[in-house]
């Protein structure tokens, strides 16, 4: 930055700093620890406007005594609609009490000491604020307005005006007691100055607007240096974080009451919820394009038709696959892998061949394999994991041979949660000769997908797992290999010709799509792929990751606990036993607190009996839970470790 710089017509930089320190007030809680980092920066020369302000939080704000039914002294960067709240520019300062609007903190008689604070608490001496399920603190985004209402600028002059009583009323009040540990909070950052535990430091950019993101391009939350005299909009100021709670309002399923308690919805590994966008699709096909697909001349067949293979080419982009042709539409993943050993691994395997999974797999990606073994005089070899529940690569190395036909394994535990090397396991199997399968069932809806990176003969998944409909899923094939497989069923919409001596089979995916598919369902597929798509599947890795770090530490206080699998690369799954319970006692009581978790075997019991145990409690996050919910989880275990 120039230190030469010409102060002229410029309020008072004292003044300014005083004005940023009340407004980053509003700001939620995760921020502090960035400005604390910037606070203990290198004195640079003033700055010529109030955005290359190095803002540092005025900790005399920071430091508030709780006080009961009180909320927040908060500044409101943007339009309320309906709330008689109307933006107001930052450099003006003017705060406002929410609960008696006509109180500020340019008030003579006010003092910091007395403000009142929001009763949501820091859990468990975290320093990490709660976040409520349904209503949050976002600085960005009030109930019921579009982001892409917020001004681009903000205009100069307009002044609060009265807040809702509740607006920012907290979910689980009573049972979150606040603790004011701001001073720890700010003592948390890791010397780079981004806390480690914010998710989204170094957000990636995404290729397209998305609903739920301001900005795209800044890589932080940071304040950014922007020409003298020009208009600054609100994204240019601070870049904000994954707003779950804008995307909680596109699940309806989020706000049923389950026991008298809003419904916690952490069984998202069995399957996920469906955000409008997906059940609204739906019912737009049957309203006005249901029909049979292809060889039809009317309008409703060509609507139906266009609507099928625009999913197909949806779920082709997702992939990352080279070819449409490389989609099969079929029931699952389950159904995927059946496919593959029924057509594929009857034809090609013989006596004596082996096939190699691993020590993690679902149920679905074992028994075809063995139905198969018994029936040609197959072996099956399987890679083992430590105690972590990582594979042994070395191990893998040594099941490896010239009789190794196939290999097929999870790219993600559903039971464990491990992220397995995929792209290595099928670099050395294609090494021995081998074909590869991986099941994706429990990665798409977790983390980005490159099939042709990948390099996988097959990979298969469910739409359900991914936010969209049951009883649809994809097979991914190289096309090569696919129209070298014979099917393995017959029937209409996948023959050229068919004579009483001779039928002629389709090229893929036709040829592996026999009968009236799921037209409808595969349309909401790929209306769910346009929704995490448009989320950023980054984005969605990072928050996700941040919520499995946050529920794991405070896992690991609950007395009695033991959490199976626990390996450094994971997916936002958690396994764990509790001393002196059941698992299914354990799923029971949640249950009254309105937390759905997956309480058994997981379909998994190979990898769970490696730990010596038969079942587990398997509470699995998705992008639409917040720390809120895990807090509600937590103090609940703890109540029954008591």
């Amino acid at each position: 930055m120039s230190t030469n710089i010409n102060h002229e017509n410029l309020p008072d930089t004292g003044e300014l700093e005083k004005l940023a320190n009340q407004f980053f007030k509003a700001v939620p809680g995760d921020f502090l620890e960035q400005l604390k980092a910037q606070q203990s920066q290198p004195d640079l020369p003033k700055p010529d406007n109030l955005l290359q302000q190095s803002f540092a939080p005025d900790e005399s704000l920071l430091n508030i005594t709780p006080q009961a039914n009180t909320y927040e002294y908060a500044k409101l960067p943007k339009s309320v609609a309906g709330s008689g709240v109307s933006p107001s520019a930052i450099n003006q300062g003017s705060v406002v009490n929410l609960q008696n609007p006509q109180t500020s903190f340019d008030d003579p008689d006010f003092k910091a000491s007395n403000a009142p604070a929001a009763n949501g608490g820091f859990p468990f001496g975290t320093g990490l604020p709660v976040q409520p399920p349904n209503i949050g603190f976002s600085y960005l985004q009030q109930p019921d307005i579009p982001v892409n209402n917020v001004p681009e600028t903000l205009p100069v002059g307009e002044q609060f005006t009265s807040v809702p009583s509740n607006l920012f009323q907290l979910p689980y009040q009573q049972e979150q007691p606040f603790e004011a540990e701001l001073r720890a909070l700010l003592t948390h950052s890791n010397g780079a100055g981004i806390s480690p535990q914010i998710p989204f430091a170094g957000l990636p950019s995404v290729n397209e607007s998305s609903f739920y993101f301001l900005n795209n391009e800044v890589a932080k939350p940071s304040v950014n240096p922007v020409q003298k005299d020009k208009k600054v909009g609100l994204s240019q100021i601070i870049t904000p974080p994954f707003d779950v709670n804008l995307v909680r309002r596109d699940f309806p399923i989020l706000q049923e009451y389950v026991n008298g308690k809003q419904l916690i919805w952490l069984d998202n590994a069995a399957t996920t919820q469906k955000p409008k966008q997906v059940i609204d699709r739906i019912s737009y096909f049957y309203e006005h394009e249901n029909s049979n697909i292809h060889r039809a001349a009317h309008e409703l067949a060509a609507r139906a038709t266009d609507a099928y293979e625009g999913a197909r080419k949806k779920v082709q982009e997702f992939l990352n696959a080279g070819s449409v042709n490389e989609i099969v539409f079929v029931r699952g993943a389950t159904e995927a892998i059946n496919l593959v050993a029924k057509s594929w691994g009857e034809q090609n395997l013989h006596a004596g061949d082996e096939i190699i999974v691993s020590n993690l797999e679902h149920h679905a990606n074992i028994v075809p394999w063995q139905q198969l073994a018994a029936k040609k005089g197959l072996k099956i070899k399987v890679i083992p994991v430590d105690d972590d529940g990582q594979i042994l690569l070395d191990e893998y190395t040594k099941l490896l041979g010239p009789k190794t036909k196939l290999v097929s394994f999870t790219q993600v535990s559903n039971a464990l949660g491990t992220v397995t090397p995929a792209a290595q396991i099928v670099h050395l199997a294609h090494l021995a000769g081998a074909k590869v399968l991986v099941d994706g069932a429990q990665s798409v809806s977790h983390m980005r997908v490159d099939v042709r990176a990948l390099n996988a003969d097959w990979f298969v998944f469910s739409g359900h797992k991914v936010f969209g409909p049951t009883g649809i899923g994809v097979l991914y094939g190289k096309e090569a290999l696919l129209n070298e497989t014979q099917p393995w069923q017959g029937g209409g919409n996948m023959i050229v010709d068919v004579t009483f001596e001779h039928t002629q089979y389709h090229n893929a995916p036709s040829r592996f799509e026999a009968g009236t598919g799921n037209i409808a369902d595969a349309v909401g597929l790929g209306a769910a792929i346009d929704y995490v798509s448009r989320l950023g599947m980054d984005a969605i890795a990072q928050y996700e990751h941040y919520l499995l770090e946050y529920a794991t530490g405070l896992l690991k206080e609950v007395p009695g606990i033991r959490l199976i699998g626990t390996a450094p690369d994971k997916a936002s799954v958690l396994s764990f036993v509790l001393a002196g319970y059941k698992t299914e006692e354990v799923g029971a009581e949640l249950n009254k607190e309105g937390i759905a978790v997956r309480s058994g075997h997981h379909c998994a019991q190979p990898i769970l009996r490696r730990f010596g145990v038969e079942s587990t409690v398997r509470p699995s996050l998705a992008f639409y839970n917040t720390c809120a919910e895990i807090d509600v989880l937590v103090n609940t275990l703890h109540r029954l470790a008591r």
